[in-house]
């Protein structure tokens, strides 16, 4: 398992030196591996320190919420390791003043012990201490008793709340109050895609099926509560909600906050999916979310997965989480778009709802050959998604096959009656390719459409002379579009033979359909020529010589829709 690290036994001390270079409000403590804030006041007139932490591997926490408003100080182990006693003493006795300290702790044994025997020991040095310990895990319901479950994610809206009451110059007491309420009001429950590995051991802590995750699982690269197969993101969204929901008694007219964790290594798109699923299920159920955050604020390594945590919330806890942070890793404010849709989008413009000659020509025999042939293609191009995703991923980013698929499926979705003469249904092709596939494809196959539309324009039934000039100019148009020649490794070495090989045997008086049998065979030669190509324009460019020796998915896709043409020519 490759990790970017030097040494396993420095990891720790290096990402916390990492962490504190771009974050100037904290320092670090030279002998323990502590984050503080560093523009403490003078130990008399400081107000109440908040401090947390735990092991590490679960950034940003806790380092990345040091800063005014939040945490005063975070203390960090090893990897999923409780930090020893005397870091956490180290930490207390460094940001301390009379005002006391708050110690927020995850609910785990090593976290427990080593948090309250570290406060035993500074109480008795005259430094008040209280203790909240948030165990939000409700995975766990069925499991162990409500003062056994783990904490997870929801801990960093305890943090916030403690942090901004704290820096209001509450008193300890009060400090301690309201985060015991917001730890009190909070449930999390985390579903995982797969383990996570430690830096120390380089291989993952469980193995799951390909169609396999897990259910409830901790922040430590533990197993869940149950595998289950993998269902959608709504679904699973779903399923934490109704937990959280029975547990916590979350309902209509509640209002809550919403915290959406990646656990590692989920991509921003797939938070924002569950994002839309959470808000969605909870909006229906009438109830009220007032702020929801979005991203990755307490991992677990690399652990594909995520979590939610849902606070109840009332304008005092609201006036807390909204305040003002200093810290690195707090994301803001939460506000949720409440009008998330615009106005409807404009109608079709007269150029899709009417041929280039702007009106509609009477359906002929020519038009319903047209559409027997483009159904021919697109069934081509859906079959072939798996061989061109795998082509685009040796010299692309793997997408083709799917684009290719979309644009197969517009076409099959394209009623009888947009093809209503050659030009009409070429521009209907065109417009459904434009709407359906993004990236490149979409452009370069729109524009070929079109400008072919517009060459057949007021000309019912061309002859074959005429399709080839509209077969040549739409090869033109995706040149002019893309700039690439013959030779350059794109979509055009196998368009440009296809084309001229039509038009040179319709010339040589042969019939269309042994010159479109030419065309197929220029087709798929110019597509298997790609392989010896250096590629010089896309994706592929990137590559230089790694992209030799496997063939232009572009122009493989050429190839396989002129191929399918042949049996209508």
């Amino acid at each position: 398992m490759k990790k970017l690290i030097n040494d396993p036994k420095a990891v720790v001390r290096e990402m916390l030196e990492g962490t504190v270079a771009l974050s100037p409000n904290t320092a670090l403590i030279a002998d323990e591996n502590v984050v503080i804030r560093s523009d403490l006041l003078a130990a008399p007139d400081r107000k109440v320190a908040v401090l947390s932490g735990g092991g590490s591997g679960h950034e940003p926490a806790h380092a990345g919420y040091v800063g005014t408003g939040m945490l005063t100080a975070a203390v960090a182990g090893d990897v999923f390791t409780s930090p020893s006693t005397d870091a956490i003493l180290s930490a207390i006795r460094t940001v301390s003043g009379p005002a006391g300290a708050l110690l927020i702790v995850k609910n785990y044994t090593g976290d427990r012990l080593n948090f309250g025997l570290a406060a035993e020991l500074v109480r008795a040095e005259g430094i008040p201490v209280e203790i909240v310990v948030v165990a939000d895990d409700v995975a766990l319901r069925d499991t162990v008793p409500k003062e056994r479950r783990r904490g997870i994610a929801g801990t960093v809206l305890v943090h916030k709340l403690a942090g901004a009451a704290a820096e209001a110059g509450l008193p300890l007491e009060d400090v301690a109050g309201l985060a015991r309420v917001a730890a009190d009001n909070l449930g999390s429950m985390g579903v995982s895609l797969g383990s996570c590995t430690l830096p120390a051991v380089g291989k993952p802590g469980f193995v799951l099926g390909a169609d396999e995750i897990e259910v409830g699982l901790g922040i430590h690269g533990e197993q869940g509560v149950r595998r289950m197969a993998l269902t959608s993101a709504d679904n699973l969204s779903n399923l934490i909600l109704e937990t959280m929901a029975a547990d916590r008694a979350f309902g209509e007219g509640d209002r809550v906050v919403l915290l959406v964790n990646g656990l590692g290594s989920t991509p921003p798109l797939e938070l924002s999916i569950i994002t839309r699923a959470a808000l969605s299920w909870l909006e229906a159920q009438g109830i009220s979310v007032e702020r929801a955050w979005t991203g990755t604020f307490l991992s677990a390594l690399d652990m594909p997965g995520f979590s939610l945590s849902l606070m109840h919330i009332n304008d005092e806890l609201l006036s807390l989480l909204d305040a003002p942070t200093t810290a690195l890793a707090w994301p803001g404010r939460g506000l949720v778009n409440n009008n998330r849709f615009a106005a409807k989008a404009a109608d079709k413009s007269s150029v899709e709802q009417t041929s280039t000659s702007g009106h509609r020509v009477t359906s002929s025999a020519a038009s319903a050959r047209i559409r027997v042939g483009a159904l021919a293609a697109a069934d081509a191009l859906i079959a072939a998604e798996e061989a061109l995703t795998e082509l685009d991923s040796v010299a692309g980013d793997g997408d083709l096959g799917s684009s290719m698929k979309r644009g197969g499926e517009a076409i099959r979705a394209l009623p009888a009656d947009e093809f209503t003469s050659p030009a009409g249904s070429l521009a209907a092709i065109g417009n459904a390719l434009r709407r359906a596939i993004a990236g490149s494809s979409g452009p370069f196959y729109a524009t070929g459409f079109l400008r072919a539309s517009r060459h057949l324009a007021d000309n019912p039934l061309p002859s074959p002379e005429e399709w080839a000039e509209a077969f040549s100019s739409a090869v033109q148009a995706i040149s002019d579009l893309g700039g690439a020649k013959l030779g350059d490794r794109t979509m055009i070495d196998a368009l440009q033979p296809a084309a001229d090989a039509f038009t040179k045997a319709l010339a040589d008086g042969k019939s269309a359909t042994q010159s479109w049998s030419e065309a197929v065979v220029a087709a798929e030669t110019g597509a298997e020529e790609t392989k010896t190509m250096r590629p010089r324009l896309g994706r592929a460019s990137y590559l230089g010589e790694r992209a030799v020796g496997s063939p232009d998915g572009g122009a493989v896709a050429v190839s396989c829709w002129i191929k399918a043409l042949k049996t209508v020519i």
